[in-house]
């Protein structure tokens, strides 16, 4: 005879009532009212899903599992962060935050304003004129034009005025910024022909001016902003290229890139680069401390006939800045023509002093430690970062957080509000010279809410 085999019999799952069933149910009418009919359905419709995978929520928890779906769903994307990596324009976190002044600025650009009107006529004005004083009293030139960021500037730059024709630049100059963004190819997109001279890491003055010819439009001087080459190393000045541009009777176009309004190590400034320039572009997001633009600059009258040009050409519409930008960007320059450069955060965190670091350092430690974090203090370098001034560091204080260093800061970032720090030497640091004024008591909360997490 065959043994009976015994089964067990195993305990069949509840199947949900239809979405749309469940939609008119009293528990999700408040839902429906906050983030409308269709997204409820789909939430549900998710929820139910995951049940017949093997979620065992019931009945009863189905309504804050859907809120919880569509809560995550409908939260900011664009979150709020501390910032105590010590890298001061951290592209990643959107470089240059701005002063108060410009935050306040763009409360008035959201609503109604003379963006394109003059006040005093009644007739249509130009977005551009609003700040274009600011900029020539500012740095000293003779026209001004803003666009939406660097890249744009430089396009504009070289389309307006070099499409058709020739324009040289050095091969230790053909860089790549964030995102794969090469400088052949925003030439190539242009309609400019590159002409390359000199080597990767020779150029002299005399290659310029050999590679001359009737159809050269411009020399174009790129600054290598985010790396550094050292060694057995040639480039020419720019004093030099002006030389030759004045000799040829062509533009020279000098890409800055950092915007540098004072001395920063080495860093180019934009007063340097218009004594020799026709046309220089540079960011409004790094070093000039304000909002993501591009600002062209011009000097004489071939850098305003070429800034006129650029200013008329089809492509400055659709690279041009918009209104929230412009206030916030007319914000900045003002602090910085009235003097009041301490209240833009870049300058303010490139001029702390190491005295004013270590002692915030302090303070920060010696509350972490009321509260059962274990720190300590090490000496440590902050960077300029934003492709501003390579290889320059700044001497700071960092403090030390005792744990497992990559877990630590994975729950710092993923907090509220999320803090990056940095993991230098096998330990979890804050560097205070990023963490902005008025941060300081949220940043010790979050880490002692981080810390506790990871003790559950």
């Amino acid at each position: 005879m065959h043994r009976l085999r015994s089964t067990r019999v195993q305990p069949t799952k509840p199947v949900p009532r239809g979405v749309g069933t469940l939609v008119n149910q009293p528990a999700y009418a408040a839902l429906v009212t906050e983030f409308g009919h269709a997204r409820v359905v789909d939430a549900i419709r998710a929820q139910v899903a995951a049940e017949r995978e093997g979620d065992v929520t019931g009945d009863a928890e189905r309504p804050q599992q859907v809120a919880a779906r569509l809560r995550l769903l409908m939260a900011p994307r664009l979150r709020r962060v501390i910032n105590a990596s010590g890298v001061i324009l951290h592209t990643n976190l959107g470089r240059a935050p701005l002063s108060r002044a410009a935050v306040e600025a763009l409360d008035v650009a959201g609503g109604y304003s003379n963006l394109e009107l003059d006040l005093e006529t009644g007739r249509r004005g130009e977005r551009t004129a609003l700040i274009s004083g600011l900029l020539t009293t500012l740095f000293g030139c003779e026209a001004a034009l803003a666009v939406n960021n660097n890249a744009a500037a430089v396009l504009l730059a070289l389309t307006a005025l070099c499409k058709g024709h020739e324009v040289i630049v050095s091969r230790g100059q053909l860089v790549e910024i964030g995102g794969s963004f090469r400088m052949p190819d925003v030439m190539r997109l242009s309609g400019a022909r590159m002409v390359e001279v000199g080597t990767t890491n020779r150029t002299r003055a005399a290659d310029y001016g050999e590679a001359v010819t009737a159809r050269t439009a411009a020399l174009l001087r790129v600054h290598t902003s985010n790396f550094k080459v050292s060694g057995f190393t040639e480039s020419a000045s720019l004093s030099e290229m002006a030389m030759v541009a004045r000799e040829h009777h062509v533009l020279l176009i000098d890409d800055l890139g950092s915007g540098a309004t004072t001395p920063v190590a080495d860093e180019p400034t934009v007063p340097e680069s218009l004594q020799h320039s026709d046309v220089v572009t540079f960011s409004g997001d790094k070093l000039l401390g304000g909002p993501q633009a591009g600002i062209v600059l011009g000097r004489g009258e071939a850098g305003v006939a070429a800034v006129r040009k650029m200013s008329r050409h089809p492509l400055a519409r659709a690279v041009r800045i918009d209104k929230l930008t412009l206030a916030a960007l007319e914000a900045t320059l003002r602090q910085r023509l009235t003097g009041h450069v301490d209240e833009i955060p870049v300058d303010r965190m490139l001029g702390v002093s190491i005295e004013q670091v270590r002692r915030r350092a302090g303070l920060w430690s010696v509350k972490l430690e009321e509260r059962g974090v274990r720190t300590k203090l090490v000496p440590g370098e902050s960077a300029v970062g934003g492709g501003s001034v390579p290889g320059h560091a700044l001497p700071t204080v960092l403090v030390a957080l005792g744990g497992h260093a990559s877990r630590l800061a994975a729950a710092l970032r993923r907090g509220d509000p999320p803090v990056i720090a940095r993991i230098e030497n096998d330990e979890c640091c804050l560097d205070p010279r990023t963490v902005l004024r008025g941060e300081d008591e949220t940043l010790i909360d979050a880490v002692e809410v981080a810390v506790r997490i990871l003790q559950l």
